[in-house]
């Protein structure tokens, strides 16, 4: 029944995943798959994109009926070009999908229940995959976080602080450790001090210490949030929060350490550190192919501590992979959702390409 509910979704064509393949070619003997093409749509940077087209390639020799029409969008202009296509009835095959769009898109019906595909495939091993990860991607009707798939996580990705170690030694500066609680928000405050600086003399700074220290990470660090997720009530208001606002403001605003938002549009944070522009930068796992050719040493640290709290905060991002409802090929969209999502020869060329850290727990451990 759930086969029969998959293929209703594909027009009867088109591969299956490892679970029902067996089924498939009882069901259909040695004749030929369907040549089909299926469009696929994300944002990021150029070594982003390049990794993907490998993805790609690989995903087309595992499935070789499939033609995969791959675009990448600049993620600054991804949210209005994906909203265009939806509204022109255009919506790719697949899709980046973030956490506002992704409420959205399950509320609207644009995008596909995943859970009869995954009851239908050994690809998805459920206490393999992180927690996290996947309640993003959860809708039962209502709200977020339970009930089926809507979408496979493209990755989940702790930010960690990464210094340019070449400045900090130029500078004379202590190195930030990698051990939680060694460093407090006052150490990062100056040491930033101490990188920041006029480069060439013309009064305006070239060179700042840091860079996106985050509101979120400083709220939590506080033992403060944005939301009681019990009642539904808005905790903006308490002390807590307050004070993390505030020292995160001070940082631009009295301290002049990071860069203002009229800098951040002419140059923005990440093309700053990869310029050797700021010595400390929080970055994602994404970002490391970008960050393999640098011109000065680099290296990672844990986040400091609130030394009110002794509690540090920072992200963990994702984004999800979405098969649009309209798709004439459902089968094959979630076959690649999947091979990108789950598969481990998909997650093993993920993290050795310097993407994500693998959505598989045993292979991230391992």
């Amino acid at each position: 029944m759930l086969l029969s509910a998959c293929s209703s979704g594909n027009n009867g064509s088109g591969s299956t995943t490892n679970g029902n393949a067996g089924n498939k070619e009882a069901e259909t003997g040695n004749k030929p798959q369907e040549q089909v093409k299926i469009s696929f749509m994300g944002h990021g940077s150029p070594q982003e994109k390049e990794i993907f087209m490998k993805l790609i390639k690989s995903y087309e020799t595992k499935y070789p009926n499939v033609k995969v029409e791959y675009t990448s969008v600049p993620p600054a202009e991804y949210n209005q070009k994906l909203s265009t296509l939806v509204a022109s009835g255009k919506t790719p095959d697949v899709f980046y999908v973030s956490g506002p769009q992704f409420y959205k898109f399950a509320e609207a019906g644009t995008i596909q229940n995943l859970q009869p595909f995954l009851e239908t495939t050994e690809l998805f091993q459920e206490d393999n995959v992180w927690k996290q990860a996947l309640d993003r991607y959860r809708f039962d009707g209502t709200q977020l976080g339970q009930g089926d798939l809507y979408g496979l996580p493209k990755d989940v990705g702790p930010w960690a602080m990464a210094y340019n170690k070449t400045m900090f030694e130029e500078a004379g500066v202590e190195l930030p450790p990698a051990e939680v609680g060694k460093w407090t928000w006052d150490n990062w405050l100056d040491a930033a001090k101490k990188l920041t600086k006029d480069d060439n003399g013309d009064g305006k700074i070239d060179i700042y210490g840091g860079a996106n220290f985050t509101l979120e990470g400083a709220v939590w660090a506080s033992g403060g949030d944005f939301i009681d997720y019990g009642t539904g009530k808005v905790t903006i208001d308490t002390p807590e929060f307050t004070n993390a606002m505030q020292w995160v403001a001070d940082l631009r605003l009295k301290h002049n350490v990071t860069p203002s938002p009229e800098d951040e549009k002419a140059l923005n944070a990440y093309s700053r550190f990869v310029a050797g522009k700021v010595g400390m930068f929080p970055m994602g796992p994404w970002d490391q192919p970008g960050f393999w050719d640098l011109p000065f040493e680099w290296d990672i640290a844990a986040w400091p501590v609130n030394p009110a709290t002794g509690k540090a905060g920072t992200w963990v991002g994702s984004m999800g992979y979405s098969v649009s409802s309209k798709s004439k090929h459902a089968q094959e969209a979630f076959n690649l959702a999947a091979f990108l999502a789950l598969d481990a020869e998909g997650q093993k060329q993920n993290y050795e390409l310097g993407q994500a850290v693998p959505n598989l727990i045993d292979m991230a451990k391992g």
